[in-house]
């Protein structure tokens, strides 16, 4: 269907900065309500999303209950879950698999029954999945349904530079967000794009870190953007590094799924004796912190570049049936996981931290919502339990999408913007600083704010990411942007947001593990790192049930 034409292009009830899992369930329940864009900084089905590869949690088994998948929540997240938001979570699970049926979803089926796995942390299958591919199937599916849909304007290639507030204009009234500006990287323009309400739903900020399990796309663009715009965040010192990334030099980090251990994988040393018994109870099943942990303690221990993942013992069927795609993948890097171990090793995979929410995804700043692995919604705690991250973008999508609808009657109607300004700055010069500065910033947080921290490392880090922080604002200020630059500005804000928070937590507690403070502290109950920027957007105080 050819879809109309718009009397102002640039104008639109909802906007939606980023085209994940989060957006598009939010972009599908908004677009009957009102004209939606939809922003995707390259292809339409480009971020993480389209490479989860384990599944969503569900409470769909009568074996299976709700207190279990929320206990078993409560457990990963180390005491830091916010219970109210875990069982919302929860609760609403089975609905967004019933929706995602309802869609088209393929997911895998046994015996006419939806095929359930089993996770690390998971005390029961519970874990609908698409093969080994979920995210691809979920992500391709909505995906079609946004491109289909008329009222859905999709803007691929398009980069949020900064968002649009009213303080920022000068105008009147409480403060709200009034829109963004994006970078068209086709045409290199920057246009203002006008929203009643506008959402973030753009990932993560593992590109942070040397070794990542996640895309380029992943550069903590929504947090610096809320950041800049007055929003608080919570708790981005919980970088959660996945345990299993397959280790070659040519395979970037692809991650080998956690369910590869749920169903019977073991993790060796070289001379083929298991380990993690040693570290915990449970083993290749103990939550992904722990296990990331051991690893790399076990690395360190014996000098080694990686550790042996063996599910060998099941046979090629099991395999091929239960991970085609792992297999295939793995095959390819020269490795045949059904003749032996594949050699893995930690990546940064997960932000478990973001942008203060409440449960239905509204920030500090009134307009403005965040959705999806960007925000914080006290869903995991210190550490995400497995699969539980899928969920959220649908459980969430969905709550903002309601909230988004009844609040469109009484939002502001879009205001004339101002155009982008470039009247002042030159062509880039020297772009060898751009990357020069990406790879430093990589290396130093991969070495200084890792898996294993010290206060010494984190003074070192905040000490490099002040000095990059001032190069990039000149360079910003005096050349036009680009897409590496804006990644590149967005990377250090959450940098030095994810070192600082490191750095006020003064114990050791989840994905965060410090050797000057070993143990978590027990002489008060567990808190939130909440930092507040220096213009604190108070337009839109977050209800007290669910953020004092």
């Amino acid at each position: 269907m050819k879809k109309p034409a718009d009397p102002k292009p640039h104008d639109f009830d909802f906007a939606i900065i980023g085209s994940g899992l989060a957006g598009l369930t939010m972009a599908l329940h908004l677009a009957d309500h009102g004209r939606v864009a939809l922003f995707a900084k390259d292809g339409l089905v480009d971020g993480s999303s389209l490479y989860a590869q384990g599944g969503i949690a569900a409470v769909l088994s009568p074996e299976d209950s709700f207190e279990s998948h929320v206990q078993d929540t409560l457990d990963a997240g180390a005491g830091l879950c916010r219970e109210s938001a875990v069982r919302f979570v929860v609760e609403h699970a089975p609905q967004a698999i019933r929706w995602l049926i309802a869609e088209g979803a393929p997911f895998t089926t046994h015996d006419g029954r939806y095929h359930l796995t089993r996770e690390g942390g998971h005390s029961q299958r519970r874990v609908v999945h698409a093969a080994d591919a979920t995210g691809r199937a979920v992500e391709t599916t909505l995906a079609a349904k946004a491109a289909a849909h008329p009222r859905i304007h999709i803007l691929t290639d398009h980069i949020a530079v900064d968002l649009i507030t009213s303080a920022k204009l000068g105008v009147s009234g409480p403060n709200r967000c009034l829109g963004l500006y994006a970078l068209n990287k086709t045409t290199g323009t920057v246009d203002a794009y006008g929203a009643r309400l506008t959402a973030l739903a753009t990932g993560g900020a593992s590109k942070a870190y040397l070794y990542s399990s996640n895309p380029d796309t992943s550069t903590g663009d929504g947090i610096s953007m809320a950041w800049r715009a007055g929003c608080r965040t919570a708790n981005l010192e919980f970088v959660q590094f996945h345990p299993t990334c397959l280790y070659h030099p040519q395979a970037k980090s692809f991650l080998i799924s956690e369910a590869v251990r749920g169903e019977g994988g073991l993790l060796l040393l070289p001379d083929g004796t298991r380990f993690m018994p040693d570290y915990d109870a449970r083993a290749e099943l103990a939550p992904r912190d722990i296990v990331a942990r051991a690893i790399d303690s076990e690395m360190k221990r014996l000098g080694l570049d990686a550790v042996g993942l063996d599910i060998s013992h099941k046979g090629r069927a099991f395999i091929v049936d239960h991970f085609p795609n792992i297999y295939e993948r793995c095959l390819g890097f020269g490795y045949d996981m059904a003749q032996g171990p594949i050699p893995v090793v930690p990546a940064a995979h997960y932000t478990c931290g973001g942008i203060l929410t409440d449960l239905r995804g509204r920030t500090d700043l009134a307009a403005l919502y965040a959705i999806g692995e960007c925000a914080y919604t006290g869903l995991h705690g210190a550490n995400r339990l497995a699969s539980n991250s899928l969920l959220e973008c649908l459980v969430l999508g969905r709550a903002a999408a309601l909230d988004a609808i009844t609040g469109l009657a009484t939002s502001h109607p879009p205001v004339a913007l101002p155009p982008w300004d470039e009247s002042r700055v030159t062509d880039a010069d020297e772009g060898v600083v751009v990357s020069h500065n990406w790879e430093e910033l990589r290396r130093f947080m991969w070495d200084y704010v890792g898996i294993v921290r010290t206060n010494k490392r984190l003074e070192r880090a905040l000490h490099r990411v002040a000095l990059l922080n001032q190069e990039i604002h000149e360079y910003y200020a005096n050349f036009k942007i680009s897409n590496d630059l804006i990644e590149l500005r967005n990377l250090v804000q959450v940098a030095e947001l994810i070192i600082r928070s490191a750095q006020s937590r003064t114990e050791s507690r989840g994905l965060h593990y410090s050797r000057d403070y070993p143990e978590p502290d027990r002489t008060r109950p567990a808190r939130d790192t909440v930092l507040t920027p220096p213009h604190f957007a108070q337009a839109c105080r977050l209800p007290g049930d669910h953020w004092p």
